[in-house]
Protein backbone atom coordinates (compact mmCIF):
# COMPACT_ATOMS: atom_id res chain seq x y z
CA UNK A 1 0.00 0.00 0.00
CA UNK A 2 2.84 2.37 0.87
CA UNK A 3 4.61 1.77 -2.44
CA UNK A 4 1.33 2.18 -4.34
CA UNK A 5 0.59 5.44 -2.51
CA UNK A 6 4.06 6.79 -3.25
CA UNK A 7 4.09 5.88 -6.92
CA UNK A 8 1.18 4.44 -8.89
CA UNK A 9 -1.51 6.38 -7.06
CA UNK A 10 -0.49 9.53 -8.94
CA UNK A 11 -1.84 8.09 -12.20
CA UNK A 12 -3.88 5.02 -11.26
CA UNK A 13 -6.46 5.50 -8.53
CA UNK A 14 -7.50 2.46 -6.58
CA UNK A 15 -8.93 1.74 -3.19
CA UNK A 16 -7.08 -0.49 -0.76
CA UNK A 17 -9.71 -3.20 -1.24
CA UNK A 18 -9.19 -3.10 -5.03
CA UNK A 19 -5.43 -3.40 -4.69
CA UNK A 20 -5.67 -6.42 -2.39
CA UNK A 21 -8.30 -8.03 -4.62
CA UNK A 22 -5.98 -7.64 -7.62
CA UNK A 23 -3.02 -8.95 -5.66
CA UNK A 24 -5.03 -12.01 -4.62
CA UNK A 25 -5.90 -12.63 -8.27
CA UNK A 26 -2.26 -12.29 -9.29
CA UNK A 27 -1.27 -14.63 -6.47
CA UNK A 28 -3.83 -17.24 -7.62
CA UNK A 29 -2.35 -17.06 -11.13
CA UNK A 30 1.11 -17.56 -9.68
CA UNK A 31 2.32 -14.16 -10.87
CA UNK A 32 3.12 -12.79 -7.40
CA UNK A 33 4.13 -14.40 -4.13
CA UNK A 34 3.07 -13.17 -0.71
CA UNK A 35 5.34 -13.10 2.31
CA UNK A 36 3.81 -12.30 5.69
CA UNK A 37 6.03 -10.16 7.91
CA UNK A 38 5.12 -10.47 11.57
CA UNK A 39 4.99 -7.15 13.44
CA UNK A 40 4.61 -6.35 17.09
CA UNK A 41 1.96 -3.87 18.18
CA UNK A 42 0.41 -3.55 14.73
CA UNK A 43 -1.08 -5.83 12.07
CA UNK A 44 1.22 -8.17 10.19
CA UNK A 45 2.49 -6.82 6.86
CA UNK A 46 1.96 -8.61 3.56
CA UNK A 47 4.82 -8.14 1.09
CA UNK A 48 4.24 -9.19 -2.50
CA UNK A 49 6.99 -9.95 -4.99
CA UNK A 50 6.75 -10.86 -8.63
CA UNK A 51 7.43 -14.46 -9.65
CA UNK A 52 9.29 -15.53 -12.80
CA UNK A 53 5.89 -16.38 -14.35
CA UNK A 54 4.59 -12.95 -13.36
CA UNK A 55 7.65 -11.29 -14.87
CA UNK A 56 7.08 -13.18 -18.12
CA UNK A 57 3.43 -12.06 -18.18
CA UNK A 58 4.45 -8.46 -17.44
CA UNK A 59 6.92 -8.52 -20.34
CA UNK A 60 4.23 -9.89 -22.68
CA UNK A 61 1.86 -7.10 -21.62
CA UNK A 62 4.57 -4.46 -22.11
CA UNK A 63 5.33 -5.81 -25.62
CA UNK A 64 1.76 -5.24 -26.83
CA UNK A 65 1.32 -2.02 -28.81
CA UNK A 66 -1.74 -0.95 -26.86
CA UNK A 67 -1.29 2.66 -25.87
CA UNK A 68 -4.45 3.11 -23.84
CA UNK A 69 -5.03 6.51 -25.37
CA UNK A 70 -8.71 5.88 -26.04
CA UNK A 71 -10.48 6.79 -22.86
CA UNK A 72 -13.71 7.66 -21.19
CA UNK A 73 -13.16 11.01 -19.60
CA UNK A 74 -15.86 12.06 -17.13
CA UNK A 75 -14.43 15.57 -17.06
CA UNK A 76 -14.94 16.06 -20.78
CA UNK A 77 -18.35 14.39 -20.71
CA UNK A 78 -19.42 16.87 -18.05
CA UNK A 79 -17.99 19.85 -19.96
CA UNK A 80 -19.76 18.73 -23.13
CA UNK A 81 -23.13 19.15 -21.38
CA UNK A 82 -22.30 22.26 -19.33
CA UNK A 83 -24.35 24.46 -21.65
CA UNK A 84 -27.30 23.40 -19.49
CA UNK A 85 -25.94 25.40 -16.54
CA UNK A 86 -25.32 29.07 -15.94
CA UNK A 87 -22.09 30.73 -16.96
CA UNK A 88 -21.33 31.53 -13.31
CA UNK A 89 -21.75 27.90 -12.27
CA UNK A 90 -19.45 26.79 -15.07
CA UNK A 91 -16.81 29.37 -14.25
CA UNK A 92 -16.86 28.17 -10.63
CA UNK A 93 -16.51 24.59 -11.88
CA UNK A 94 -13.37 25.47 -13.84
CA UNK A 95 -11.98 27.47 -10.92
CA UNK A 96 -12.41 24.43 -8.65
CA UNK A 97 -10.79 22.25 -11.31
CA UNK A 98 -7.79 24.57 -11.37
CA UNK A 99 -7.54 24.44 -7.57
CA UNK A 100 -7.72 20.63 -7.60
CA UNK A 101 -5.09 20.29 -10.31
CA UNK A 102 -2.77 22.75 -8.56
CA UNK A 103 -3.12 20.73 -5.35
CA UNK A 104 -2.37 17.51 -7.23
CA UNK A 105 0.58 19.15 -8.96
CA UNK A 106 1.93 20.26 -5.59
CA UNK A 107 1.48 16.72 -4.24
CA UNK A 108 4.06 15.55 -6.78
CA UNK A 109 6.77 17.62 -5.07
CA UNK A 110 8.09 14.76 -2.88
CA UNK A 111 7.94 12.16 -5.65
CA UNK A 112 11.58 12.59 -6.79
CA UNK A 113 12.58 11.72 -3.21
CA UNK A 114 10.38 8.61 -3.33
CA UNK A 115 11.93 7.60 -6.62
CA UNK A 116 15.41 8.06 -5.19
CA UNK A 117 14.52 6.03 -2.09
CA UNK A 118 12.89 3.18 -3.99
CA UNK A 119 15.56 3.10 -6.67
CA UNK A 120 18.05 1.88 -4.07
CA UNK A 121 16.20 -1.46 -4.18
CA UNK A 122 16.56 -1.82 -7.95
CA UNK A 123 18.95 -4.17 -9.66
CA UNK A 124 19.02 -1.79 -12.65
CA UNK A 125 19.00 1.93 -11.82
CA UNK A 126 17.72 2.75 -15.33
CA UNK A 127 14.30 1.50 -14.25
CA UNK A 128 13.93 4.63 -12.10
CA UNK A 129 14.24 6.72 -15.25
CA UNK A 130 10.87 5.36 -16.37
CA UNK A 131 9.34 6.29 -13.02
CA UNK A 132 10.65 9.82 -13.58
CA UNK A 133 9.12 9.84 -17.08
CA UNK A 134 5.76 8.86 -15.59
CA UNK A 135 5.90 11.68 -13.06
CA UNK A 136 6.88 14.13 -15.81
CA UNK A 137 3.85 13.03 -17.83
CA UNK A 138 1.63 13.56 -14.79
CA UNK A 139 3.03 17.04 -14.16
CA UNK A 140 2.59 18.04 -17.79
CA UNK A 141 -0.93 16.63 -17.89
CA UNK A 142 -1.93 18.51 -14.73
CA UNK A 143 -0.40 21.73 -16.05
CA UNK A 144 -2.21 21.26 -19.36
CA UNK A 145 -5.48 20.83 -17.48
CA UNK A 146 -4.83 24.03 -15.50
CA UNK A 147 -4.01 25.97 -18.68
CA UNK A 148 -7.06 24.56 -20.46
CA UNK A 149 -9.39 25.40 -17.56
CA UNK A 150 -8.04 28.97 -17.45
CA UNK A 151 -8.68 29.24 -21.17
CA UNK A 152 -12.23 27.93 -20.69
CA UNK A 153 -12.87 30.59 -18.03
CA UNK A 154 -11.49 33.28 -20.33
CA UNK A 155 -13.79 32.14 -23.17
CA UNK A 156 -16.79 32.11 -20.86
CA UNK A 157 -16.00 35.58 -19.54
CA UNK A 158 -15.57 36.96 -23.07
CA UNK A 159 -18.77 35.41 -24.45
CA UNK A 160 -21.92 37.48 -24.61
CA UNK A 161 -24.96 35.82 -23.10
Amino acid sequence: MEVFRDSLNFFWNAQTSQIYRELQGLEQKGWVQKTVVLQQGKPDKNLFSITPEGKAELLLWLARDEFGTASRNPLLMKVFFMGERSREENIRYFERLIEEQETLLESLTPVPEYIEAYSTYLDNKEKALFWQMTVDYGRRNMQMCIDWAKDCIKKLEETDE
